[in-house]
């Protein structure tokens, strides 16, 4: 059980019985933790006696709020955030059918009931076009659809163009088109490699953008004609306006990044990860860069360390060394190439995606990964090697804010919203609390759509309560037309059978209202604040050294320390832990 560590106003916390039982309560070694942000808990009556006693008191009646007047509620509504779910990584199976279609209906109609707008799904390039080169099947995708449909749900897909497998979370293995890894058996430098030689068949390296070695397609292609395909075979769908949110996969885990710390070789957290640009065509790339820079002798780093050194360990990371390598005029030029070709690379395909999806009523995202491990180290070592260039006196996601506001709708969704600093390691120097509030301010000072989802599974209301205030961070607004600033959307990991059930349920429908600031279920995107129009054409492409005047660092914008839209705090979460116990020994 995560502990509180904060408690929430009385009148926020969730009123199971009157206080009266839970004090008489308070301390069976049998029922509570041992513990509750370290205070000892004493002891209590029998277990029995505890459910026959709340069996016979009648809850302490509450006083409603009087109901809201049509501007009142208005003003509750551009508070409203969406709350999607993301469905389970193997929910087509690999004969590209439903998992269990009647199991996951029952599913979808808890969802519902809890009140969320919809769920989120991978559509995974292995499996729709694994059968050969433009041999496209969407039958399990369009039967799943359908289930959502059909129970009154939307989606946000997430056209996902690496493979599944030696991620963090990663439980199943779907790998890219086995036709594209043959290819790679010729071909290894298809895909990222690693100083040391280590491919990575996640994703095809963006050094073959535009090389055409997959039967005469480029890997851009490849990806072009797959969203064309969908588009085509599921056009009834998006006109339909069941999907709001189309998110583009531009790298391992759909992220815009390198796949610098694969747990499939080896990484461990906190590992600082490595460079992976040591294909043949990244580094023909790089010799090329610096030639035309004047400087053809420079190579590609080789004092990077290994998967699982922290920052220290190595002479281009080092905090004491005099000439750390990467604050040298040579580690800044590979930096800045090895982040823009990150930055291009989302950028092009993003404009494919715009071009493909015009006219279609719906938003257009990219995932930023959230690297919070070494964020405190000078070095920001683990953010540099996925290809964030970020620095205490350099912005290196601003320009990928700057970059995705050339397309119309984009949103930029990040990561390890549920994250504070106190819950991780110290050795690892993390701060996902500082890292969340830089780049969601980096999205909203472009003005962009952000939005964000949690990194791990949680069901905790301390978790909850993080993500409420990373939503909207200067609170609920009663008096303007809109918060100052709130997220788009919603995306809690993941949908499971523990997240239904119990008191663990019982909190997440109370995470989801207050999602809603305390409203009903609204169906109408533009009542919130976040209507659907059809995608127009991108602008014209933004120079580089322009984006690049964006790593400029500002400060971010403050955030408040907790949500004023708590789903309660420590007494919440002892009579969480009581009520599990007392259905797991009656029910």
């Amino acid at each position: 059980m995560h502990t509180m560590l904060a408690t929430s106003p009385p009148s926020q916390v969730v009123r199971l019985q009157p206080w009266g039982s839970y004090r008489r309560m308070a301390a069976a070694p049998s029922l509570l933790p041992p513990t509750v942000t370290g205070k000892t808990v004493a002891s209590a009556p029998p277990l029995q006696a505890v459910a026959a006693e709340n069996a016979q008191i009648s809850p302490v009646p509450q006083p409603q709020p009087p109901p809201l007047d049509a501007d009142e509620e208005e003003k509750m509504l551009a508070n409203y955030v969406p709350v999607f779910v993301m469905l389970p990584l193997e929910v087509i199976t690999a004969e590209n059918e439903v998992e269990d279609a009647e199991a996951l209906r029952a599913q979808l109609r808890r969802l519902r009931e809890a009140g969320v707008e919809g769920v989120m799904t991978d559509v995974w390039w292995g499996i729709v076009e694994g059968a050969g080169p433009e041999r496209y099947e969407w039958r399990g995708y369009r039967e799943l659809f359908r289930l959502a449909q059909e129970e009154g749900l939307k989606l946000q897909v997430i056209v996902s163009f690496h493979a599944c497998g030696g991620n963090i979370g990663d439980a199943v293995n779907i790998p890219i088109p086995a036709w594209v890894r043959d290819v790679g058996e010729a071909d290894p430098d298809v895909f990222y490699t690693s100083p040391g030689g280590a491919r990575n068949q996640e994703y095809l390296t963006i050094g073959v953008d535009d090389r055409p070695l997959f039967h005469g397609r480029t890997a851009i292609q490849l990806y072009v004609d797959f969203m064309e395909s969908f588009r085509e075979n599921m056009a009834d769908f998006l006109d339909s306006g069941l999907i709001m949110d189309i998110e583009v996969g531009l790298g391992p885990a759909g992220e815009l990044r390198y796949p610098s710390y694969p747990e499939s070789q080896g990484w461990a957290f906190p590992g600082i990860g490595q460079f992976q640009c040591y294909d043949k065509y990244l580094e023909e790339d790089f010799r090329a860069a610096a030639t035309e820079a004047g400087r053809p002798e420079w190579e590609l780093p080789d004092d990077g360390g290994e998967y699982n050194d922290g920052p220290d360990d190595t002479r281009f990371f080092a905090e004491d060394s005099a000439g750390a390598t990467y604050l040298t005029e040579k580690g800044r030029f590979f930096l800045t190439w090895y982040s823009s070709k990150l930055i291009e690379h989302g950028d092009r395909i993003l404009d494919e995606a715009n071009r493909v999806f015009l006219g279609c009523k719906v938003k257009l995202a990219a995932k930023v990964s959230g690297i919070h491990w070494w964020y405190r180290h000078p070095s920001h070592a683990a953010e540099l090697t996925a290809g964030y260039y970020n620095l205490d006196g350099r912005d290196g996601y601003a320009p990928i804010a700057r970059m995705l506001a050339r397309h119309d709708g984009a949103v930029l969704n990040f990561t390890c919203a549920e994250m504070r600093n106190s819950e991780q390691p110290e050795k690892a120097m993390s701060a996902p609390e500082e890292l969340v509030q830089q780049v969601l301010s980096a999205g909203w000072r472009e003005g962009i759509e952000v939005a964000c989802e949690n990194a791990l599974p949680r069901y905790d209301r301390r978790a909850y309560n993080q993500m409420l205030k990373n939503a909207r961070p200067s609170g609920v607004d009663l008096v303007g037309s809109a918060p100052a600033r709130r997220v788009a959307t919603v995306t809690y990991l993941r949908l499971t059978e523990e997240l239904l059930n119990g008191n663990k349920y019982r909190a997440f429908k109370t995470f989801v209202r207050k999602m809603h600031a305390d409203q009903d279920y609204c169906p109408d995107p533009a009542q919130y604040l976040r209507p659907l129009k059809p995608l127009e054409r991108s602008r014209p492409a933004i120079p580089m050294d322009r984006l690049l005047e964006a790593t400029s660092p500002e400060a971010p914008y403050p955030f408040e320390p907790e949500t004023d839209m708590s789903v309660g705090g420590d007494l919440a979460q002892i009579i969480d832990w009581v009520f599990d116990k007392i259905e797991w020994i009656f029910g």
